[in-house]
Parts: structure tokens; C-alpha cells; sequence
């Protein structure tokens, strides 16, 4: 189950033909649900107990969500994968940018903050409830995509914009402190190329520019970046 906040998030969740378990509105708020969905009324001063914001929106509901496995996935071609990320707001962006680039999927691993808490929800502006997401995958398991996997690290990798990202591929990201796990066995690196005295990007903007990176490459029909001596020809498989 999910808490889902406000109109525009229930409106994602029953676009996403999802179950609604049961709808909570400030006592006065009018709400047209489909028929069947159970709606509570609740008073303004216990409203706030329910919701997890400061200054809570007036309506609350409670979601049914699905529950997917790797294997659910198929032949997925492009999946962002989040190795431990533990804040919510960058697992959140993470998903909304991988939906917004014609990813397949997010799979989070084991260790990574929980794609249903409502700030995850909230900070992937509903699409969560539009691309598959599968949470509490163990490294080692990660073999299960059929995907080269390609980490995407601070430093020392090739830049974002001469690695071929038309093949089908797993982009890796890790923790906001630690980085990518130890030991997890990698096909490639790769680097987001950027100037300034900051040590690297935020991982959500990290895999937000990867990801578009991706579509941008695959939007030229397949044609990869011009080949220097840092661009590898391809993602190696294991």
C-alpha cells in the first residue's frame, strides 16, 4: 500500500488504473471518485496526523500498488538502477526523470529508501504509478536484467556524452555519501562531464542527465558519438 497526497497525485494513481483502498477529505472538501471508492471524512485538526507534510494537502488515499518482479520486466532496453540511494527526494526525481525518458524501469536494490514512502511518491510527481518499479533487489541478483551494467561514478569514467548508450544498457547509480556498492560487478563507468569546483552532480541529476543522454542518442536512430580515444565501441556484457 501507498499514501498518496493531493488531488494530483489520486488523479495519477487512478489514471495508472490503480485500486483505491479508501480516499480521506477535510470535512467541506467535495471529491468526485469513481463509484465503489470508499471516501472518509475527517476532521481539519486530525487531518494532520494522517498526512506526513507540514501543511498537508486535503486529500489523503490510500493505494494498492503493484508489486513486480525482474523477471516481470521482459527484454527491457534502458533501466536506471538506484544502488542504495537513501534520500527520497532523489529516489523520487530518479523515477520521474526514467519515465520521463522512455525508461523501461527503476529497480531500486536492497538498502535504498522505500519507493512507496510519500515523499518517493511525491518527489516522482505520479510516476511512480506509471513505470514499472521494483524495489529490494539484491546485487547479486541484478544479473537477472540481461543488462550490461553501467555505473556511473564521480570521476575516472568515460564521459556521458561519448559513451554509446544505444545498446541496451543498466545505468547504475549509488549512494549520495558512499557511491556505488563495493564488489558489484561492473561492465563499464562512465562520467557526467562538468566544469566548475563541484566534485560531482546530485545522483538524481547525475542519472537525470544520463538518462536523456540515452534518449538523445537513441532519438538519432541509433547513431552513436563520434569515437575519440575515452569512448569505449560499446557497454562490454560480462
Amino acid at each position: 500500500m501507498a499514501v498518496v497526497e493531493g488531488l494530483t497525485l489520486l488523479s495519477e494513481a487512478l489514471a495508472a488504473g490503480l485500486r483505491i483502498e479508501a480516499v480521506y477529505v477535510h470535512d467541506g472538501v467535495a471529491l468526485d471518485v469513481p463509484a465503489g471508492v470508499p471516501v472518509r471524512t475527517v476532521r481539519p485538526g486530525a487531518f494532520e496526523g494522517i498526512a506526513s507534510t507540514v501543511s498537508p494537502q486535503p486529500v489523503v488515499a490510500v493505494v494498492a500498488v503493484p508489486r513486480r518482479q525482474l523477471a516481470d520486466l521482459g527484454s527491457p532496453t534502458l533501466v536506471v538502477v538506484a544502488a542504495g540511494v537513501a534520500d527520497p527526494g532523489n529516489l523520487g526525481t530518479i523515477i520521474r526523470s526514467a519515465e520521463a525518458a522512455g525508461a523501461d524501469a527503476v529497480v531500486a536494490t536492497a538498502g535504498s529508501v522505500d519507493v512507496w514512502s510519500p515523499k518517493v511518491v511525491r518527489a516522482s510527481a505520479g510516476a511512480v504509478f506509471h513505470l514499472p518499479v521494483i524495489d529490494g533487489v539484491a546485487l547479486d541478483d541484478l544479473v537477472g536484467l540481461g543488462l550490461p551494467l553501467l555505473g556511473a561514478v564521480a570521476e575516472g569514467g568515460v564521459d556521458h556524452d561519448l559513451v554509446p548508450l544505444t545498446d541496451p544498457v543498466a545505468i547504475v547509480v549509488g549512494n549520495e555519501a558512499r557511491g556505488l556498492p563495493p564488489g558489484l560487478a561492473l561492465d563499464g563507468l562512465v562520467t557526467v562531464r562538468h566544469q566548475g569546483r563541484a566534485e560531482s552532480l546530485n545522483v538524481a541529476m547525475a542519472a537525470t542527465v544520463l538518462l536523456f543522454e540515452a534518449a538523445r542518442q537513441r532519438r538519432r536512430g541509433g547513431e552513436s558519438p563520434p569515437r575519440t580515444d575515452r569512448s569505449p565501441t560499446r557497454v562490454a556484457r560480462r
